[in-house]
């Protein structure tokens, strides 16, 4: 029998979610069970127990049985002449973000590593959520359904890793590429041209999965939380991402953001969840994960969303070099001169990753690393007149690492990037990665190959000059991939 998680909310209204968790084939005095205390894509701690109202344990008679909690997260059990053991609790789910868990009357939003519990010694055995939803809900997630309400997943870390909707009003919509079926649902009110979302949808899908080679998985769903108010945020699993925006009245505004983070997170079905750093893998969910290299799984993904939307046709010219304007303006503007460098700012991700901190001291690994990563793009492509890019690093990468799923070191991605480039990147490494030189002089230097100048305005801050003749035009169109201009040349 897998492990069982009955999912059930008698009064959604009051934001609580009641779980039996269902332990079979105990044969020791002890166990000892684990809430997660973070969650993949976000490396900071963040004690999802504190939302554990009530909690129980019971053996297979129902009779009560004691415990103990031996840390803020994780509980002993005396499990002495027991079959098996029930452990209900409570769970406060009131968080629109995409990496929380939030229910109401007529919603079931669930992250599962919010609030499944899993057995010491037993993570990798199958599980099994049932879900006491109403009737006429549309349930979408990335688990297979054995039944009506009832989702299958091989082992604990493919449970936590696929969140869910469920909702009677969800909206479905469906497209194809290379082969592969691609779900986009969406929850709340929309009023995008559906015709024009399938379109651009598969346009940036078709680019990313013909630069990469194949898609690692058998089908993907885009879930999408529509909010009335302000958001902005997006988190990636194995064979999904969670996506929630507002505000739903924004129109063009929205609809550009979505296909921004919906692009980002599609790329990382190969960076980080299959290209992941051998820190990660696999998944200690006790603890800090510590890691040098998220500048390679966020800003190379960072760099590659907007880039796959150009490449396709999604964004113009004009539309790819205002965003790549908003990476200058946020690193330059606000950590130009920080005193951490991109691994450093990775490793401490742990510590105050996703908080201002104080005045330059870290710098975004999101943003400058979008930037190092330009810088290493353009630089392959000008040495080779784009005969070998950052794609052919990316490529290797997924061959090597993640494909094989082995996980990769900062030195294997070093190797990797000076095997494309044909020789040694030190003033790469030494700058853009582990130091703490200010980018402008290397930036500028990439820039000036494609016609483009970054420079500070006394008003406006930090500006994108274009300073493009013919020769830097044919260069860019090359890198964008402009195809047909280059085909009319």
């Amino acid at each position: 029998m897998p492990m069982h998680y009955l999912i059930t909310a008698a009064r959604p209204e009051n934001r609580f979610l009641e779980i039996r968790y269902t332990i079979d084939k105990v044969s020791s005095r002890h166990l000892e069970v684990q809430l997660p205390a973070w969650r993949p894509g976000r490396y900071e701690l963040q004690n999802f127990a504190k939302n554990i109202r009530t909690f129980s344990v019971t053996d297979d008679k129902g009779s009560s049985i004691s415990f103990q909690k031996i840390t803020k997260d994780r509980w002993r059990l005396d499990t002495e002449n027991c079959r098996s053991v029930t452990i209900t609790y409570t769970y406060y789910a009131n968080q629109q973000n995409a990496g929380s868990s939030y229910i109401d009357a007529a919603l079931w939003y669930l992250n599962f590593i919010n609030f499944c519990l899993y057995t010491e010694g037993r993570i990798d055995e199958p599980c099994e959520i049932e879900l006491l939803v109403p009737e006429n809900y549309t349930i979408a997630c990335g688990l297979t359904a054995s039944a009506p309400g009832r989702l299958q997943a091989k082992d604990f870390y493919q449970l936590v890793d696929s969140p869910l909707l469920a909702s009677p009003r969800l909206k479905h919509l469906q497209f194809e590429s290379r082969g592969v079926p691609f779900h986009v649902w969406f929850e709340g009110i929309t009023e995008f041209d559906n015709d024009r979302l399938l379109k651009d949808f598969r346009a940036f899908t078709d680019a990313q999965i013909a630069a990469m080679g194949e898609f690692p998985e058998k089908e993907y769903h885009f879930l999408n939380l529509i909010l009335p108010t302000a958001f902005y945020h997006g988190v990636e699993h194995r064979n999904s991402t969670m996506v929630v925006l507002g505000p739903q009245d924004e129109g063009e505004n929205l609809y550009t953001d979505l296909l921004g983070v919906s692009s980002h997170e599609l790329f990382h079905a190969w960076n980080v969840i299959r290209i992941r750093p051998k820190e990660l893998l696999p998944y200690d969910f006790t603890r800090e994960n510590y890691f040098t290299t998220c500048f390679v799984a966020e800003g190379c993904t960072t760099y590659y969303g907007d880039l796959f939307l150009r490449r396709s046709g999604v964004f113009d010219d004009e539309a790819y070099l205002k965003e790549l304007h908003v990476y200058m303006k946020r690193h330059f503007e606000q950590a130009g001169q920080a005193a951490l460098s991109l691994t450093e700012s990775s490793f401490d991700l742990w510590l105050d990753g996703y908080e201002a901190g104080i005045p330059q001291r870290k710098v975004s690994v999101y943003m400058k690393g979008a930037l190092a990563a330009l810088i290493l793009d353009l630089y392959l492509r000008k040495i080779s007149g784009h005969t070998r890019s950052l794609d052919n690093v990316m490529q290797l990468m997924w061959q090597r690492f993640g494909r094989p799923f082995t996980g990769y070191s900062y030195q294997d991605y070093v190797s990797v990037a000076e095997e494309v480039a044909g020789h040694l990147l030190t003033w790469y490494w030494e700058e853009c990665i582990n130091g703490n030189v200010p980018l402008e002089a290397r930036l500028n230097e990439a820039l000036a190959f494609v016609g483009l100048e970054m420079y500070h305005d006394e008003l406006a801050g930090v500006m994108l000059r274009d300073n493009a003749g013919d020769t830097d035009m044919r260069e860019r169109n090359r890198w964008l991939g402009n195809l047909s201009i280059l085909q009319q040349g």
